[in-house]
C-alpha cells in the first residue's frame, strides 16, 4: 500500500473476549507467597481479586469505545504496520506534538492528556498553547505490527516517527515521551534534528556524573539509593526481556493471569501509590485503568514481542550529546531520578526542568494535569 494511511477502530470480536472469561476461570493458582507484602511479587490474595473483577465485572467494552472516540490509522514504515491516534486541534496554529509510551503501557498511557493538549480552551488553558497530537504504538506494541526480522530498536524507532510526522504533513514538530518513550525521544532529537524542534522527557538516560560524587545534594544521593534499589530488587523483568523474551512468551501469550501479574507488579513498583504507609497500585490507578493496559497485552497478543524492544536495546543505550532544546520532568517516584547538574552533562540546552512533589512513573496516567502544564511550559517558546 505504499505510503497509504489506512483509517483503522477497535472492534474485538466477542470470541476473544469469551475466550479470555474462560481461561480465567481455568487458572491455576500457585500457593501463596512466603511473606506478608509484595517482596516476593504479586501476593496471590489480590491476583485472584483482580481476577475475578476481570473474569466478571470488568467492560472492555467501555475501554474500546473511549479509543474509538480519537481518529486512529495504521500505517506501513519500513514494512511494520504503525497504529497511531492522530488528535488535529482546532486553533490552526496549533503545534504537532508526537507522544511515545513505553512498557509496560502502551498509548492509553495518554487517555488523560489528549485533549487537553489538543484543544486547551475546551479544557481551561490558552488556546495558542494547543498542539495536533500523534500517539504511535511502538512496533511490537498494541494494534501496530510486531517485527519479523532484528533491528527494530529505540533509535530506529525514533527516524520511524520522523517518517510517521512527515507522512502527515508535519515538516516541524516537538517530541514527548516517557519510559521507553524517553529513549525514543532522545534518539529523535539525534536523528531528526532537521525537523524536530525540542523534547520534554520524565526519564531522561544519562549517567551520575563522577565529578559530583564527593560533594553529593540529598536529591542525589537518594537517586543514587533508588538506582540500587532497582538494580537489586527491582530489575529482573529487564533481565529476562533483554536476553531471552521469546522465553518468556510462552508464558505469557497463554496465561491472562500470568500477563496480569507482570504487568500490574510494575504498577505497584512505580507509581507514586504509598497513602498512609500503605503501597497499593490502586492507590495511585484505578481497577480498570491496570486492567485495561494489561488487555492491551492480551488481546494483541504482545507479550514477547513488546519484551524484544528490551533485546533489542536495553544493554545499547545511546548516551551521545543533546543540543536541542529539551525539556525534563521528575517526579519523585521515577525509577531514576537525575539531577538538573547530571543531565546537563549530556543535554546542552535545557529549556524547562521540573520536580513535581508527587507523581511516579507513568507520569501522564498519574498526574495528567502536572504533565499537561510542564508540556505547554516547555514548548511555549518553542512555536
Amino acid at each position: 500500500m505504499g505510503d497509504a494511511i489506512r483509517p483503522f477502530t477497535v472492534t474485538i470480536p466477542e470470541p476473544e473476549l469469551a475466550d479470555l472469561r474462560q481461561r480465567l476461570q481455568r487458572t491455576r493458582w500457585p500457593e501463596r507467597e512466603t511473606v506478608a507484602g509484595w517482596e516476593q511479587g504479586l501476593p496471590l490474595a489480590y491476583a485472584r481479586e483482580l481476577a475475578d473483577y476481570w473474569a466478571g465485572d470488568y467492560d472492555w467494552r467501555r475501554c474500546e469505545a473511549q479509543l474509538n472516540t480519537w481518529p486512529q490509522y495504521i500505517t506501513a514504515i519500513d514494512g511494520v504496520d504503525i497504529h497511531f491516534i492522530h488528535r488535529t486541534s482546532p486553533e490552526p496554529g496549533a503545534l504537532p506534538l508526537v507522544l511515545t509510551h513505553g512498557w509496560p503501557g502502551s498509548i492509553l498511557e495518554f487517555r488523560k492528556v489528549i485533549d487537553a493538549l489538543a484543544d486547551p480552551a475546551a479544557h481551561g488553558g490558552d488556546p495558542r498553547d494547543a498542539f495536533h497530537v500523534v500517539v504511535p504504538s511502538i512496533p511490537g506494541y498494541g494494534f501496530s505490527g510486531k517485527p519479523a526480522q532484528p533491528g527494530t530498536g529505540a533509535a530506529k524507532i525514533g527516524r520511524m516517527w520522523g517518517q510517521l510526522m512527515a507522512r502527515l504533513g508535519y515538516g516541524r514538530y516537538v517530541a514527548q515521551g516517557g519510559d521507553w518513550g524517553s529513549m525514543i525521544t532522545q534518539e529523535i532529537a539525534l536523528s531528526e534534528a532537521g525537523h524536530c524542534a525540542g523534547i520534554h522527557i520524565t526519564l531522561p538516560i544519562i549517567a551520575p556524573d563522577p565529578a559530583t560524587m564527593d560533594e553529593l545534594t540529598p536529591a542525589e544521593q537518594s537517586a543514587l539509593e533508588a538506582m540500587a534499589f532497582y538494580n537489586e530488587h527491582d530489575s529482573g523483568y529487564s533481565k529476562q526481556q533483554s536476553t531471552r523474551p521469546q522465553t518468556l512468551g510462552y508464558a505469557l501469550a497463554d496465561s491472562p493471569v500470568g500477563q496480569m501479574a507482570w504487568v500490574v507488579e510494575k504498577y505497584y513498583a512505580w507509581t507514586d501509590c504509598e497513602r498512609d504507609g500503605e503501597k497499593h497500585p490502586e492507590h495511585a490507578l484505578s481497577r480498570d485503568e491496570l486492567l485495561d493496559t494489561v488487555m492491551f497485552y492480551w488481546l494483541t497478543n504482545s507479550a514477547a514481542s513488546s519484551a524484544r524492544l528490551y533485546w533489542e536495546s536495553f544493554t545499547r543505550l545511546n548516551l551521545d550529546p543533546v543540543n536541542m532544546p529539551t525539556g525534563c520532568t521528575i517526579f519523585p517516584r521515577e525509577i531514576m531520578r537525575p539531577s538538573r547538574r547530571w543531565a546537563e552533562k549530556r543535554f546542552s540546552n535545557i529549556v524547562f526542568w521540573n520536580e513535581p512533589e508527587r507523581g511516579g512513573h507513568f507520569a501522564a496516567l498519574e498526574q495528567p494535569d502536572t504533565l499537561v502544564a510542564d508540556i505547554r511550559d516547555c514548548f511555549r517558546g518553542l512555536r
